[in-house]
C-alpha cells in the first residue's frame, strides 16, 4: 500500500510536485494562499520550461552521442543504460517505499539540530538515496537495516555538500536562496572541485581566461552563448557523421538551449524568491531560524543552463567516448548518460568560475574515474536490474550507468559496506 502511494506521488512528476510543495511551504510560512499559489505556479511553469529545454538538449545530444558510438564501432562489454533506467530500477527495490519518508525525516532532524541549512524539497531526486540503499540491499542479500542506513549516509553526504556549495550556487549561478542537493551533481563535485583547485595552480593553464564573458569580449558576436552553442553543436554533428541538414539542426538546437535556458531559470526564480524570503523571515523570528541562511534544495537542472556548463558538457561527450576506449580497466560503453553530463559538471564549472578550459580538464578526470567506478560495481546494478525484471539491452548481460555506477558517493558507500560485511 505504501509503495502504491509513493509511486502515485512520484508519477505526478516534478512539474506537478514542485508547485504543490512550494504552495504548501508558502502557506505554512505565512505567505498567504494567493501569493503562495502564484509562486508555486510560476515555479512550476519555469520548471516546465527548463524540462523542455533540457529535453531539447538531451534528445539532440543523446542522438549524436549514440551515432558516434555506431559510427566508430565502439564495442565494450558493459552498457551504460542511463539515469532513467537506473532510477526505475532503484524505485523497484523493496526499500524504495520506505526511503522517501525516512529521507524527509533525516532532513528534518538535520534542520532541527542545525547540522544543515538545506530544506530539500526535490523529492524526485531522492531516488539517488534509494539507489545507494538498493545497492547495499543486493550486497547484503536483503538486509533492510543496512540498506536503509546506506541510503541515510548517502543523503547526509549529499546535503552537507549542498550546504558547502550553496554560496557558490548563489554567487556564480545567481540562484539566491537556493542549494542543489542532487545526488549525481554532489558526488561529481566532491571529486571535481578539488581537481579544479589543482588545475587552477598548473603553470601555463592557471592564467588562461576562458569563461563565457571573456570569450564574448574577445570574439564579439561569435563569442555569445548562442553562437558558442551553434558552433559546438555543428562540431558534434560532424563528429557524429550527420549530413549537412542534421548537422545544422543540432547546431541550431544547441544555440536554442544556450539562449532559452537562462530565461527559463529566471521565470523559476521569479516564483521562488518570494517563498524563500517568507521562509527566512518566518524562521528568523523563531529560535529555529536565527542566524541561519536557510536554502531551498532544488534539482540541479536550474544550474545546467549556464553557458559554461553546457559548453563544457558538449566538449566532454566525445572526450568521454575516447576515454572509454583507451582507459585501461574500463569496460563501460558510455551511452544513456552522455546526454546528462551537464548535471555532473555543474559544480565543477562553478568552482572554476566558468572557465571552460579548467572545467573540461577537471571534467575529463572525473569522467575517467566515473567509468572505472561504473565498471567496478556493474555487478550490483545488474543484480538490481534482474530483481526489478528490467529488460536487458540486446547483446549484453551486464549493465551500469554513469549516474549511479560512476557516482563516487554511491561507490564509496558500497565499498564501506563491503568492508563492513567482509566482502571487499
Amino acid at each position: 500500500m505504501l509503495l502504491e502511494v509513493v509511486q502515485y506521488i512520484l508519477n505526478l512528476g516534478p512539474t506537478v510536485m514542485l508547485p504543490l510543495t512550494i504552495t504548501i511551504i508558502g502557506i505554512i510560512f505565512g505567505q498567504g494562499f494567493k501569493k503562495a499559489f502564484r509562486s508555486g505556479m510560476t515555479i512550476g511553469i519555469g520548471f516546465v520550461g527548463i524540462n523542455l529545454v533540457v529535453g531539447l538538449l538531451t534528445t539532440n545530444l543523446g542522438g549524436a552521442a549514440q551515432q558516434m558510438v555506431t559510427r566508430y564501432g565502439l564495442q565494450l562489454s558493459i552498457i551504460d543504460v542511463g539515469w532513467p533506467a537506473a532510477a526505475a530500477i532503484s524505485w523497484a527495490s523493496p526499500i524504495a517505499a520506505i526511503m522517501i519518508p525516512i529521507a524527509m525525516l533525516v532532513n528534518f532532524v538535520m534542520l532541527a539540530t542545525k547540522t544543515t541549512n538545506v530544506v530539500d524539497i526535490d523529492i524526485w531526486n531522492y531516488w539517488h538515496f534509494t539507489a545507494a540503499g538498493a545497492s547495499v540491499y543486493v550486497l547484503t542479500n536483503g538486509n533492510w537495516l543496512l540498506a536503509i542506513l546506506a541510503g541515510i549516509l548517502y543523503e547526509i553526504a549529499v546535503i552537507k555538500i549542498a550546504d558547502k556549495t550553496a554560496p557558490m550556487v548563489q554567487e556564480f549561478f545567481g540562484l539566491d536562496g537556493v542549494s542543489l542537493p542532487t545526488g549525481s551533481t554532489a558526488a561529481c563535485g566532491l571529486i571535481g572541485i578539488p581537481v579544479v583547485n589543482i588545475v587552477k595552480k598548473i603553470p601555463g593553464i592557471k592564467n588562461l581566461k576562458a569563461d563565457p564573458e571573456t570569450i564574448q569580449k574577445r570574439f564579439g558576436v561569435f563569442g555569445e552563448p548562442m553562437m558558442m552553442g551553434l558552433i559546438l553543436g555543428i562540431v558534434l554533428g560532424i563528429l557524429a557523421g550527420y549530413g549537412v541538414d542534421k548537422t545544422l539542426q543540432i547546431g541550431i538546437s544547441m544555440a536554442g538551449v544556450m539562449f532559452l535556458m537562462p530565461r527559463m531559470v529566471r521565470i523559476l526564480m521569479e516564483g521562488l524568491i518570494p517563498v524563500s524570503e517568507s521562509v527566512r523571515e518566518f524562521l528568523q523570528k523563531k529560535d529555529f531560524g536565527k542566524d541561519r541562511n536557510l536554502t531551498i534544495g532544488l534539482d540541479a537542472a536550474v544550474a545546467v543552463g549556464h553557458p559554461a556548463v553546457i559548453a563544457t558538457a558538449l566538449v566532454l561527450v566525445p572526450i568521454t567516448l575516447f576515454l572509454a576506449v583507451i582507459l585501461p580497466g574500463n569496460q563501460v560503453l558510455p551511452f544513456g548518460d552522455l546526454a546528462t553530463i551537464c548535471f555532473y559538471v555543474a559544480f565543477i564549472v562553478g568552482a572554476a568560475k566558468g572557465n571552460i578550459v579548467h572545467s573540461v580538464i577537471a571534467g575529463t578526470i572525473v569522467m575517467g574515474l566515473g567509468l572505472l567506478m561504473a565498471t567496478n560495481i556493474a555487478g550490483f546494478h545488474t543484480q538490481m536490474a534482474q530483481m526489478a525484471q528490467f529488460t536487458m539491452p540486446a547483446g549484453t548481460s551486464t549493465i551500469s550507468s554513469l549516474d549511479m555506477g560512476g557516482n563516487f558517493l554511491n561507490w564509496i558507500v558500497i565499498k564501506i559496506f563491503q568492508l563492513f560485511t567482509g566482502t571487499l
